[in-house]
């Protein structure tokens, strides 16, 4: 990247964290940092491609998740006009990877993304995953009020984006009805490697945790 660009990447950070220096659902700044440093990681691997472009859109990726503001069109519409000041030249690729990336709107249809997009995509992935993924994932159960496990409430296995966000589910069943299935949707031999070893982590300790949970340890 040039001067330019990593001025300009400087602006981003600072744009997330006026959004999400306060959350506490598992998406504050520290997640953002890692999905670019995984971005980076996988980039070089994958290139040549578009660093900047991965950058900027790893530091913005949940600035305007649904899930993390009250009004997404609002948001959205703000982070047009931030980039349209910062550095017009990459808003309708930013957009083309932060509006496809996310889990619920791949449920129904798989959503077309760049080379860049698909670094992204699995930069995010991956902080979903393994040992801090496993905190994420209780830590967002507890923000959202779900309960940590119901052996009464199996995990869904056909859900669509309203359906993944609405219905009710358990910290437990979302390993099942996301992170577990994470690993075979890696768009790179380098996300997949990373997220093979992230997910036997995972089986792992849910092994220990079913045998906790049954007094069987």
């Amino acid at each position: 990247m040039n001067n330019t660009q990593i001025e300009n990447c400087r602006k981003f950070y600072a744009l997330a964290q006026s959004k999400l220096a306060g959350d506490t659902s598992g998406h504050s700044l520290d997640h953002i940092l890692r999905v670019v440093n995984n971005a980076v990681l996988i980039a070089r691997s994958e290139a040549p491609c578009d660093l900047y472009l991965i950058v900027a859109a790893a530091l913005l990726h949940d600035v305007i998740d649904d899930k993390l503001t009250a009004d997404p069109q609002k948001e959205h519409r703000f982070l047009e006009e931030r980039l349209a000041e910062i550095d017009p030249s990459i808003q309708a690729s930013v957009f083309a990877i932060i509006d496809h990336l996310s889990f619920s709107k791949n449920l129904s249809e798989k959503q077309v993304l760049s080379q860049e997009g698909q670094i992204v995509q699995d930069a995010d992935r991956l902080d979903a995953i393994g040992a801090i993924g496993i905190a994420r994932t209780f830590y967002y159960g507890g923000h959202v009020g779900n309960p940590m496990y119901d052996p009464e409430l199996p995990p869904r296995t056909q859900m669509d984006a309203a359906a993944y966000r609405s219905e009710r589910s358990t910290v437990i069943n979302h390993f099942y009805e996301k992170l577990l299935l994470l690993e075979s949707k890696m768009n790179t031999e380098t996300g997949r490697r990373l997220a093979r070893k992230r997910t036997a982590f995972m089986e792992q300790y849910l092994q220990e945790f079913f045998d906790e949970w049954n007094g069987q340890a």
